[in-house]
């Protein structure tokens, strides 16, 4: 009697669970004392109308069993773990989205006090913050998203294979996307593949050397950057969102720049261009698909290995190809074959 006493003076620790001061105490003494009436249970001083309904209840939300004996009704708890585990999961599950919304309704909060301050840069910390402005700017855009998009051995703040979906999906509504990339990324076969389908999805992709920092620019409105570029692969980064100002500005030139002095990436072989019906003053070589893929990878500036890797062939396949289509262009270096190549029409 003294242990259910004190037990019932415990805090209802399953009120979370749906559970009233009767119906957790009720249940609680059903699993200690499995096969109880209506009248053994109200031996804690509990009122026998309110531990009826309590059971009744339990019965009809399967907590509980009921078996008719010669002295009336007894009860039997349901298994916790089976009976009250799902439940604890949905509730788990709805303080998730819960969570999830609240971080969002800060971020939406700190993003409204900016704009009403007029202030033209805020801070944003931790890469889960990061990314959902990242993915806002996107979804938000009106008519265009540039990218700058570095080299970088894990991006947290601005990945392009983990945005490629979001990016496609904007392109389908009509906004232009507009990346540079450093040349590293066409070396990753898979990176490769999802850039060579977002150019095949309308986005223009150019390719550069190295890129000093990662950045994403939607419309003439705001940009997204890291703080500190050595910092962006850190537990914590943190992020610059750049509104209407002169460093948005800059910015954007900043981009324009890059953009402009990469090499434009297509989406693979298409075909050969229409010269006309004339003869032309020299014979002209027609490539299949594999040589003119390996010679666009060559001009991009990708080593033999990588071309071999990207295309899934063997290293040494890429070599006597590349031989002898220096050979058939008269070429005596690969710089010689890849200016050939510009002004025979092979790349497009």
């Amino acid at each position: 009697m003294g242990e259910r006493t004190s037990r019932q003076a415990d805090p209802a620790m399953l009120a979370p669970l749906g559970f009233d001061a009767v119906e957790e105490a009720v249940y609680r003494s059903l699993v200690e004392q499995p096969g109880s009436g209506a009248a053994s249970l109200c031996e804690a001083g509990l009122d026998v109308e309110a531990v009826t309904h309590a059971l009744q209840g339990l019965v009809e939300r399967g907590l509980a069993s009921a078996e008719r004996h010669d002295d009336g009704l007894r009860y039997q708890a349901a298994p916790p773990l089976l009976a009250l585990g799902p439940v604890l999961e949905s509730r788990r599950a709805a303080l998730y989205r819960v969570e999830h919304l609240l971080a969002e309704m800060a971020e939406s909060h700190r993003a409204a006090q900016s704009r009403v301050s007029g202030a033209p840069v805020e801070v944003l910390t931790g890469a889960a913050a990061i990314r959902r402005r990242l993915v806002a700017m996107q979804r938000d855009a009106r008519y265009e998203v540039r990218s700058l998009v570095p080299a970088m051995d894990s991006p947290v703040v601005i990945s392009h294979a983990d945005n490629v979906e979001i990016e496609l999906e904007a392109v389908r509504r009509g906004v232009t996307l507009r990346s540079v990339v450093a040349r590293a990324w066409l070396e990753d076969p898979e990176a490769a593949r999802s850039l060579a389908e977002l150019v095949t999805q309308g986005e223009r992709i150019a390719v550069v050397d190295a890129l000093p920092v990662k950045l994403v620019i939607a419309d003439h409105d705001v940009a997204l950057l890291p703080l500190d570029p050595e910092r962006d692969e850190v537990d914590e980064p943190v992020a610059l969102v750049v509104h209407r100002s002169g460093l948005l500005t800059a910015l954007a030139a900043l981009f324009e720049q890059y953009f402009a002095k990469g090499w434009q990436l297509n989406g693979g072989p298409g075909p050969q261009p229409d010269h006309g019906c004339a003869e032309p003053a020299e014979p002209r070589t027609v490539l299949d698909p594999l040589d003119r893929q390996i010679v666009a990878l060559l001009h991009v500036g990708l080593t033999d290995a990588a071309i071999a890797r990207q295309l899934r062939i063997g290293h040494r396949t890429v070599q006597r190809r590349l031989r002898a289509l220096m050979e058939e262009a008269g070429a005596a270096t690969r710089f010689q074959l890849g200016w050939h190549a510009a002004v025979s029409g092979w790349l497009e």
